[in-house]
């Protein structure tokens, strides 16, 4: 594996991951697939092919559970203590001549960049990454924000986020906004009194998406200034909302 990494400090994996274009026809690839928003009607027929076709799957385990059924694959779960350790032991397999396939919630091109960039530092290999459908497209769905009229950010991520909260703070009310909140400490309400403090109107539609595509789908539709009262707190019970979660700010 390369050398270590600080998420503070740099360098950040995302980055790593996005130096340079893909290799356009590797050989023996490791594969990134993004699974979709939880329900495996959003599962892609490449990316199934290439789990059922892996002899060693990796990912965190919520996402691994989610295609357990569908390969008769090794699965390597983590958790983010065990994440280096467990990527250790899938660089090994795929070392060895297995072929490997690691799994991301969502669109990795979406939120799961720091993952990719993990995955390949450990396998030292060509990674192929095959999209998913996230939750960020469902959630443009349902509120009605054209991807390129929109802004979107994720907070969903470790490291220095004062990037793109200005990113947010620059482009409320000129566009739309779509948002991976961060559990806990960057949930819908904390966005919400961002927007505020840049001077964001008050009366500006807000939609919290929650568990998009599951059985118990939330839209939530308020207001800026309303949405502003559930911020402050690190904890599930200090905000009403999942960890499964799409902030969408229309620019009305």
């Amino acid at each position: 594996m390369s050398d270590d990494y600080d998420l503070d400090t740099g360098p950040d994996p995302a980055t790593f991951a996005a130096a340079a274009p893909e290799d356009p026809d590797p050989d023996d690839p490791v594969h990134a697939v993004g699974v979709g928003p939880g329900n495996l009607d959003y599962l892609t027929p490449r990316g199934e092919r290439a789990i059922s076709e892996a002899d060693v799957v990796v990912g965190f385990e919520t996402v691994v559970e989610f295609v357990a059924d569908r390969t008769d694959a090794d699965l390597l779960t983590c958790g983010y203590r065990d994440e280096a350790a467990t990527l250790e032991r899938f660089a090994e397999r795929v070392a060895g001549g297995e072929r490997g396939t690691a799994v991301l919630m969502g669109d990795p091109n979406h939120s799961g960049y720091q993952f990719v960039g993990k995955v390949q530092r450990a396998v030292e290999r060509p990674v192929r990454v095959i999209p998913g459908i996230s939750s960020l497209q469902v959630a443009a769905s349902r509120a009605r924000t054209p991807m390129e009229a929109t802004t979107f950010v994720t907070l969903h991520k470790s490291g220095d986020l004062s990037e793109d909260l200005d990113r947010l703070r620059r482009d409320v009310g000129d566009r739309h906004l779509l948002v991976l909140p961060r559990p806990y400490d960057l949930m819908p309400g904390d966005a919400a009194a961002e927007l505020l403090d840049a001077g964001a109107d008050s009366e500006l539609t807000a939609l919290v998406c929650e568990r998009l595509t599951h059985e118990d789908e939330a839209v939530t539709r308020t207001t800026l200034d309303d949405l502003a009262e559930h911020a402050g707190g690190d904890e599930p019970a200090d905000t009403p909302f999942s960890d499964l979660s799409v902030l969408a700010v229309r620019r009305d």
